[in-house]
């Protein structure tokens, strides 16, 4: 019965407006007193919302619904403060954020010497050593003598072990390379222990898989934490079939974040002999999509590009192995499944290959809504951006990266590579759809700094005060809505959130600052006040 009445409500209200028609049930959660940005086509700015179990019920476009305020509704005056959408991080690695939370942060050692003190757990940066040297197993083997260690640089490109990690590994001399990876060798040929992209594979026999129970804390730690950052939804690259976790947290009444989990691209067979479509499952849990790889990074030098690297001249980057064998006809397949790819392209060479393959399936399968993604698109020719926008493929960016590498990517890439970089307001103005994240744990998962690094694109070294190819920058409205509604689109969702209107589901964030009219430069600075989730405050600021 409170079904039918819910509907008759959210139908009056979408017909006629507030009305005398609202008292037949009250509101479980009011806030007015709000500055509301409703991220809608209308750009509404309103001054309260009304929630009725799960889903948005007013917006009122004057004064606040009073007539829902019943005995039992929960009311937050806001003070004035801004509302938004929940943030949706549309590339996170989700168990590896929560992982992280426990692991010490090495990505700001300032030298060898601070990593080999912080060593064991954590990810690493040489981009912040002078010289920029990669490390060696000699440098921690000391301090880890009894212990094998093996660790991700921050990207997730290119680890570092110890010596008696390459040992139970079966590392050599006489290891041989493998496609799609990189062993760095000394001059004798021995490895020095960075191992780059497929080379890390030689460590997965040898590195214990974590328990259900540790993954089961992973993710209780990453949705808590998230909820603090105002991000209601996260679309997990890298779940797998670790979905298992989530659907436990969610039957404990834990899980306060909503999950678009991935698999890899070459098990879709597995989810195509279910016959299971993208975007399946209920609001707070749901599977379809597929993520494969066609390079590396750019801080590992393995991001494919069409020339070699300023810095590398003898490398113009690695195609991963499935790009030259399975890659084309894997999506190809799984797009004919009915299931959603997203493909990790970081060079421009590996951009213009996945469009190509893209294009490839949407003419073999024929027209339908398939939003394919590439996931990071950071270095584009000029002649592939408007590919976005006419082949509908959306752009998953992160755009913390950008204020992260413009400090160091200058050494790799020349001036006309350059001007396709992180190119948000290029890709906007061709008509595609920018879906943003964070891809934590490579990058802070805080959505306000994302949304900081699109609009003003100050590099972390304060070095480019203006803006680090400043002719990319997008508004704060561009940005908000590329972590709302860009992001919902980009998991099939922006029909049921990304935006504040009735009847969508109640997810959205109290912020301090109003990020539209302060100075951007201290929108990083802000502070999620209230989190909201399926209509409950799963977050509050003391």
């Amino acid at each position: 019965m409170k079904t039918i009445l819910i509907s008759a409500v959210v139908f009056a209200i979408g017909v006629v407006g507030v009305n005398a028609q609202m008292h037949m049930v009250a509101a479980d959660l009011v806030v007015i007193n709000a500055n509301v940005q409703t991220m809608d086509k209308l750009h509404r700015k309103v001054r309260s919302i009304a929630v009725v179990g799960d889903k948005i019920v007013a917006v009122d476009l004057e004064a606040y619904p009073k007539s829902l305020i019943g005995p039992r509704t929960r009311v937050i005056d806001a003070g004035g403060k801004l509302l938004i959408p929940g943030f949706n991080d549309a590339h996170v690695h989700f168990l590896e954020t929560g992982s992280q939370l426990s692991s010490v942060d090495l990505r700001h050692a300032k030298s060898p010497e601070e990593l080999v003190r912080l060593i064991i757990g954590g990810k690493w940066d040489h981009e912040n050593w002078t010289p920029n040297d990669l490390p060696t197993a000699a440098m921690i083997d000391a301090v880890t003598p009894d212990n094998p260690v093996f660790i991700d640089r921050l990207d997730g490109h290119m680890a570092l072990a110890n010596s008696l990690a390459m040992k139970r590994a079966g590392v050599s001399k006489d290891s041989k390379e493998i496609e799609g990876g990189f062993i760095v060798r000394d001059a004798a040929g021995n490895p020095t222990g960075v191992f780059k992209d497929a080379a890390m594979g030689y460590f997965d026999r040898a590195i214990p898989e974590p328990s259900f129970e540790q993954k089961l804390e992973f993710a209780k730690a990453a949705t808590d934490y998230v909820a603090s950052l105002g991000i209601t939804s996260v679309q997990d690259v890298s779940a797998g079939t670790d979905v298992g976790v989530y659907q436990e947290l969610l039957r404990q009444g834990n899980l306060k974040t909503r999950i678009y989990g991935c698999s890899p691209l070459e098990d879709f067979k597995r989810w195509a002999n279910t016959g299971v479509h993208r975007a399946f499952g209920e609001a707070m849990l749901r599977v379809g999509c597929l993520k494969g790889y066609a390079d590396g990074s750019l801080g590992s030098t393995t991001a494919w590009f069409f020339d070699p690297y300023l810095d590398a001249p003898n490398t113009s980057g690695l195609a991963r192995a499935e790009v030259a064998t399975t890659m084309k006809q894997n999506i190809i397949d799984a797009d004919k499944a009915g299931l959603q790819v997203n493909i990790h392209a970081i060079g421009d060479r590996a951009n213009a290959t996945v469009l190509d393959y893209y294009e490839n399936a949407t003419n073999v399968n024929g027209p339908r809504d398939r939003r394919f993604r590439i996931e990071h698109a950071q270095h584009l020719r000029q002649e592939d951006i408007k590919r976005f926008g006419s082949l509908k493929v959306v752009a998953s960016m992160q755009p913390f990266h950008a204020i992260d590498d413009g400090r160091w990517a200058w050494k790799r890439l020349d001036e006309k590579r350059l001007k396709g970089t992180y190119a948000f307001r290029t890709l906007l103005d061709s008509g595609a759809v920018l879906a943003f994240g964070s891809d934590s744990p490579v990058a802070p998962i805080n959505p306000l700094f994302g949304v900081y690094a699109a609009v003003t694109r100050r590099t972390l070294d304060d070095k480019n005060p203006n803006g680090w190819i400043p002719e990319q920058k997008i508004s704060v409205e561009e940005a908000i809505r590329a972590f709302t509604w860009g992001s919902a689109y980009a998991e099939f969702q922006e029909n049921v959130k990304g935006t504040l209107e009735p009847g969508k589901l109640a997810d959205f964030v109290i912020i301090s600052d109003d990020i539209f009219t302060i100075d951007p430069a201290k929108i990083r600075d802000a502070k999620v006040l209230f989190t909201v989730v399926n209509g409950k405050v799963v977050y509050e600021a003391k």
